[in-house]
């Protein structure tokens, strides 16, 4: 066999493993069936299955000891900065309260990390948060949801990185995988709000350039708290939507049921999105981008050519 192949099969067991500790198969506290049973239910041999079981300690999910088994750790022994845990945890749905602990971390670290930034930041690492914020308004106006995770991931490291603390700048790598899973929940918000923190973002970077330590500070925090709220929010309308159709949803349907009943539900639960909140925020975000407009004031974000 390739040890191409033996990757693949490991990778395979370990995603196997690894999803059905997650999803809540085996409880915490519970022992994972004996390892002959493990190979006969996953169609490996005991090398594969040892090599997954090791990188499950690894990230905290289980634990292992002579006499005594293998045990299903809890999620708070989970190493949550592991890339392959959060994207097991992302296909099953992430608890609100973990994404708001995520959320009060950032908003004790990024906004002194900000404040650092005003006077530690050099020429380059402002030019690149314009260009990060730039990316970010050019993928509002394209609609890329995928293109804006991608700006606004490099936005936020890049204010870590102008602090010039190497702490802050380890855990924004750490946390990438987390951070991008919440960026990704705020595309979904149902008034767009990614198209609303669009100056929020400009405003922390005109005051990290004029060296304003606290307007950059309340910057931060105030579109940090935008951010905190877009999430709870989009998580309660997509709680909406996967809810399964009820009493609530036969109402508007009548006699109609199953899709029919649901498609209408499905509307109603954001208006404001199709009707007339999208098209009025891609046209201001295509402005925004040609012009470099959308931020307050003095606060307006400059063209391509200036950034450059």
């Amino acid at each position: 066999m390739s040890n191409l192949n033996i990757k693949n099969i490991h990778g395979g067991t370990l995603d196997a493993l690894g999803l059905a500790l997650i999803r809540g198969d085996y409880p915490p506290g519970s022992k994972l069936p004996p390892e002959q049973k493990l190979c006969e239910m996953l169609g490996v041999s005991r090398t594969i299955l040892r090599e997954a079981v090791k990188s499950l300690v690894a990230k905290g999910l289980i634990s292992t000891g002579p006499k005594i088994g293998t045990i299903v750790q809890p999620a708070e022994r989970w190493n949550w900065f592991d890339r392959d845990v959060v994207d097991w945890q992302s296909r099953i749905g992430f608890p609100a309260q973990l994404l708001d602990d995520l959320q009060e971390l950032r908003a004790v670290i990024e906004p002194q990390a900000v404040r650092l930034a005003c006077s530690r930041a050099t020429a380059q690492e402002i030019a690149d948060l314009e260009a990060a914020y730039h990316g970010m308004a050019q993928a509002v106006a394209d609609g890329d949801d995928t293109v804006y995770i991608a700006h606004d991931y490099a936005f936020h490291f890049g204010l870590l990185r102008a602090s010039h603390n190497q702490m802050f700048l380890q855990m924004g790598r750490a946390l990438q995988g987390l951070l991008e899973h919440i960026f990704k929940i705020t595309t979904r918000t149902p008034d767009r709000g990614i198209e609303r923190s669009l100056p929020h973002h400009w405003e922390i970077i005109d005051a990290i350039r004029a060296g304003d330590a606290e307007r950059a500070h309340a910057a931060s925090v105030f579109q940090l708290g935008s951010s905190r709220a877009d999430v709870s929010h989009a998580l309660v309308a997509t709680q909406r939507v996967r809810k399964p159709a009820g009493k609530a949803a036969a109402k508007p349907a009548g006699k109609a049921g199953g899709k029919a009943a649901a498609k209408p539900g499905a509307k109603a639960a954001k208006p404001g999105a199709k009707a007339g909140a999208k098209p009025v925020a891609k046209a201001a975000a295509k402005s925004a981008v040609a012009s470099g407009a959308g931020a307050r004031g003095s606060a307006k974000p400059p063209t391509r050519r200036k950034a450059a």
